[in-house]
């Protein structure tokens, strides 16, 4: 057999090649039916088995499971859907993901799709030019499609010809006998190969060339198919170990789904290859009186029912039981639950497919900002009247921690929206993204306020100065006004922006600007009276102007969520 380095190069293009196909049209399809998909998502998780159906039909329509787990792991984020519903979907992906290995090996095979390839994309390039988004997205979605099959005909001309070399056969052979250990063994390997081309799809697509080609019998193929089902979990997982909780608990979910899967089945791995062969024979006779083409070489449609009769069994017997895998996964991934330790916890670090998907996720970012800087405004209130040096000086430390904090949200968070607007977007989104970077902004410069407010404080401990009875009331008062306008805030950062109104905290603004002006009134008639000192004076007014800037920045967030900023 001669396979040189320039052979193999030609295999990894080719494999490139169909990998690229299956992007193009996966992405074309989501731009095109994306806000369609997430009503259905949205709409048809009621139950488990809704939840199953769901996921099955989203990932039949756009042939990625890994996309399908992505949407869902967004609408977990905003809420819209619990980590138990979404493990349903993540089953029905599984499912769904095993259309893509029919559609290869009934017309990738069968017929010569790649002959049609280019009148397919004649007809899909023209679209990707239109100046309607969508008629664009269904002409990337049509030319996906098309290179989808020109890659799998590219992948197939260039696997080796093993079968006329009798040693390579017999290599594969010797391994293929050593029971429960060559499953195993190919097990591994199948889940190498999917973590090494990034794309159960794609690796399936390998083991379906081989099988076709007769390089590997029925027994070694399912085996490597087995270990693909857990290759594609542990690629989920190693992209979430940098993404956020709700992210990393989805792919434990996979995992756990997959690997309990891959074991059942491994030990009646024979029995199981046994009933795929009873399963076949109704099958092959169905398939043969629609078109006789479709039974010319059984093997890898045989590997597709074994995928897919698999999948659906393992997720018929776990369905019962996603509030335990729940229950386990929020166990094994528990969430930090603390603001002291800084990180994002529902954006991840990819952009979703669609500016929609995203702009959810950087929403509860920027919900959780809205709640850390409330509790601000709790820690420089206790400042006020804590006259203990220890207490104080933890406080303090506190204060400035969050400040840090507030910084880094904000640089992250605007970060993350300006990725996304670097994307195709409506003018409606586009509106959405300018806001929430005008609330960001705004919530940063609320913890500067809160962190200059400790420090004069600080001060007013350092010098022995003293507060009145009536000025320290005042302040306090001025506090508990100021926490409404922030749980307002916090609120409306909180819901759909579409259904919040400016009445409630307009009223508390204000309500806070009168509140302001009588005590300021007050103030400087007490100075020219002379019942405090200067610096008593100079500190007591910065809180109260510094309380009242603060109001300021919460009527903008409110603004920013309406599109009146």
């Amino acid at each position: 057999m001669d396979f040189g380095f320039l052979d193999f190069l030609t295999l990894i293009g080719a494999l490139g090649f169909f990998i690229y196909g299956m992007k193009i049209m996966s992405e074309g399809i989501q731009k095109a039916a994306g806000s369609s998909l997430r009503r259905i998502l949205s709409a048809m998780t009621s139950t488990r088995f809704f939840g199953l159906g769901t996921g099955f039909l989203i990932t039949c329509l756009i042939q990625s499971s890994s996309a399908t787990t992505v949407m869902v792991v967004s609408f977990v984020n905003a809420g819209l859907l619990s980590l138990t519903e979404s493990i349903g979907v993540i089953m029905g992906a599984n499912i769904g993901t095993t259309v893509t290995a029919w559609l290869v090996s009934l017309f990738g095979f069968k017929f010569k799709i790649a002959h049609f390839a280019l009148p397919i994309l004649a007809v899909g390039f023209p679209m990707i030019f239109s100046n309607k988004a969508k008629l664009k997205s269904w002409g990337e979605f049509i030319i996906g499609f098309a290179l989808l099959f020109m890659g799998l005909d590219a992948l197939k001309s260039a696997v080796p010809d093993i079968k006329g070399n009798p040693e390579a056969v017999a290599f594969i052979a010797d391994f293929a006998n050593m029971g429960i250990l060559s499953t195993l063994m190919f097990v591994l390997i199948g889940s190498i190969l999917t973590v090494v081309v990034q794309s159960s799809s794609a690796a399936m697509a390998i083991t379906l060339v081989l099988c076709n080609q007769g390089v590997i019998p029925l027994d070694v193929a399912a085996a490597i198919v087995l270990g693909e089902n857990i290759g594609t979990t542990i690629t989920a997982n190693l992209a979430a170990a940098v993404a956020n909780i709700h992210a990393k608990r989805a792919a434990m979910a996979h995992l756990i789904f997959n690997v309990f899967g891959v074991i059942w089945v491994v030990i009646i791995f024979h029995p199981f290859l046994s009933l795929i062969e009873y399963l076949w024979i109704p099958f092959h006779n169905m398939l043969q009186s629609i078109n006789p083409e479709f039974v010319k070489s059984e093997t890898e449609m045989q590997l597709s029912l074994f995928h897919t009769t698999f999948n659906i069994i393992n997720s018929l017997l776990l369905i019962w039981f996603v509030n335990k895998i729940a229950a386990i996964v929020t166990r094994l991934v528990p969430s930090k639950g603390d603001d002291e330790e800084f990180g994002l916890e529902y954006i991840s670090t990819g952009i979703m497919a669609t500016p929609e998907l995203s702009l959810i996720e950087a929403q509860k970012e920027t919900a959780k900002f809205g709640k850390i800087v409330q509790k601000m405004n709790g820690f420089v209130k206790e400042l006020v009247t804590e006259q203990d040096n220890k207490k104080m000086s933890k406080m303090l430390a506190r204060v400035k921690k969050y400040e840090d904090i507030t910084d880094r949200l904000e640089q992250d968070v605007a970060d993350y929206l300006t990725k996304i607007s670097e994307g195709e977007m409506s003018e409606s989104t586009s509106l959405k993204v300018r806001g929430m970077l005008g609330i960001v902004g705004d919530l940063e410069r609320i913890g500067d306020i809160y962190y200059q407010m400790s420090k004069g404080l600080e001060r007013k401990n350092e010098e022995k100065v003293w507060f009145t009875p009536e000025q320290r009331k005042n302040i306090i008062d001025m506090f508990d006004l100021v926490e409404s306008t922030l749980e307002t805030m916090c609120e409306n950062l909180a819901t759909d922006y579409s259904a919040v109104s400016m009445t409630k905290a307009k009223e508390l603004e204000m309500a806070l600007n009168k509140y302001r002006k009588a005590i300021r009134k007050e103030h400087f008639v007490s100075v020219e009276k002379g019942d405090y000192n200067f610096q008593s004076a100079a500190i007591y007014s910065d809180l109260y102007n510094s309380l009242e800037k603060v109001g300021d920045h919460t009527i903008n967030v409110t603004e920013g969520i309406t599109g009146e900023h």
